[in-house]
């Protein structure tokens, strides 16, 4: 069971996700939904957390633009 919530997102991530397939939608719900679980329970704060996320998506090269490509394929 899931329940639909509200979250403010850049003009760009709400594009690629209304322009996303249903499956590919399904995928970035389930992950997501893994991050806002990971950041809940995590004992460090938030912004911590955030940069860290953000750090890796960059390092692994997951700009904005890669994500947009991936979800179109």
């Amino acid at each position: 069971m899931t329940e639909q919530i509200t979250v403010s997102v850049d003009p760009d991530v709400a594009e690629i996700y209304r322009s996303a397939s249903d499956e590919t939608r399904r995928k970035l719900e389930v992950l997501v939904n893994l991050r806002l679980r990971d950041a809940a329970l995590s004992r460090r704060p938030l912004p911590e957390v955030i940069r860290e996320v953000s750090r890796n998506a960059r390092r692994r090269g997951l700009t904005p633009e890669v994500l947009q490509s991936m979800i179109r394929r």
